[in-house]
C-alpha cells in the first residue's frame, strides 16, 4: 500500500449525541492538551472512557470532570510511556479484558516532544524516549490490544501525528523521526488488517493548537491565536464512530 496524500476530514463533522453510546475507548495523554479534550468528547458522546497518562492527578482531574456532568463512569489507567515495558502493556490488556470485557477504540494522544532541534543535537536519552513515547509505545500498546479490538464488528485506532510525519524536515530532532516512523507502521499495518473490515487504523494530524506541547516548539508564539484542543476533536469522534467504517490507511488532516 502506498501513502496516501494527506486527507482533509469532514468539514463541520456534527456528531450524535450517542456516537459511542456502549463503547469502550482508550485515550492515552488524557490527562492534558488533546488527550483530555478527546476524553471529555468521548464520554459526552455516550464511550466509557479509559483515562490512561502519567500523572495520576491529571487524570483524576479528567476523571472528576466526566463524573460530575453524570456521564458514564470513566476508568482510571496511570503508565508511564517512557518507561513501560511488553508486559506492563499485557498486564493494562488483560485488565480491560476483565474490568471492561471489550475495547472498540484507541486514540493514541500521548507525545514525547522536547523541541525542535537539529540530529546532530539529540542526545541518547531524548533519542531513546522520543522512539519510545511516540513509536514504541504506541506499537506495543496496539499490539497487545488487538485481540480485544478484533472482537468488535466496528472498531477503530487512531494515532495523532505531525507534517513532520508526513513529509521529513530539517530540525525537527528524535521527535520528526519519530512521527515519520509512526506514519509509515500505520500504513503497514492498515494493510495488513485489510482482511478484517471491522477494524480500521489511520492517523491525524489535528493542526496548531493551544496547548502546552505547542510552547515547547514555539516559546515565542502567541497561544491566545490558536484554537482550543477540543475544536480538533470532531474529526477523532467521526474517526471512531461507524460513519468512517471503511476508512483505513489514511493519513488525515484537521479540515480547514
Amino acid at each position: 500500500m502506498q501513502p496516501e496524500a494527506p486527507r482533509a476530514a469532514p468539514a463541520a463533522y456534527n456528531p450524535a449525541p450517542d456516537l459511542l453510546k456502549d463503547r469502550v475507548v482508550l485515550v492515552t495523554g488524557a490527562g492534558d492538551g488533546l488527550g483530555r479534550a478527546t476524553a471529555l468528547a468521548c464520554a459526552r458522546h455516550g464511550a466509557t472512557v479509559v483515562l490512561l497518562g502519567r500523572t495520576v492527578k491529571k487524570l483524576e482531574a479528567v476523571y472528576d470532570l466526566v463524573a460530575a456532568e453524570g456521564l458514564a463512569k470513566p476508568a482510571i489507567y496511570p503508565l508511564n510511556l517512557a518507561g513501560a515495558t511488553w508486559n506492563d502493556y499485557a498486564e493494562m490488556a488483560a485488565t480491560l479484558e476483565r474490568e471492561l470485557g471489550r475495547l472498540d477504540g484507541i486514540v493514541h494522544c500521548a507525545a514525547h516532544f522536547t523541541g525542535f532541534m537539529p540530529l546532530a543535537d539529540v542526545g541518547a536519552r531524548e533519542w531513546v524516549e522520543s522512539l519510545q513515547v511516540n513509536v514504541t509505545a504506541a506499537f506495543s500498546l496496539t499490539r497487545l490490544c488487538l485481540p480485544l479490538l478484533l472482537k468488535r464488528d466496528d472498531a477503530s485506532i487512531v494515532f495523532a501525528s505531525d507534517p513532520s510525519g508526513r513529509r521529513p524536515k530539517p530540525y525537527r530532532g528524535a521527535y520528526g523521526v519519530a512521527k515519520y516512523a509512526l506514519e509509515g507502521m500505520v500504513q503497514a499495518w492498515a494493510e495488513e488488517l485489510e482482511i478484517h473490515p471491522g477494524l480500521r487504523i489511520n492517523t491525524y494530524d489535528p493542526g496548531p493548537m493551544r496547548t502546552r506541547l505547542r510552547v515547547r516548539g514555539y516559546p515565542g508564539e502567541d497561544l491566545q491565536t490558536l484554537p482550543q484542543a477540543d475544536t480538533a476533536v470532531p474529526t477523532l469522534l467521526w474517526l471512531l464512530g461507524a460513519e468512517s467504517r471503511g476508512v483505513s490507511g489514511q493519513a488525515l488532516t484537521r479540515a480547514g
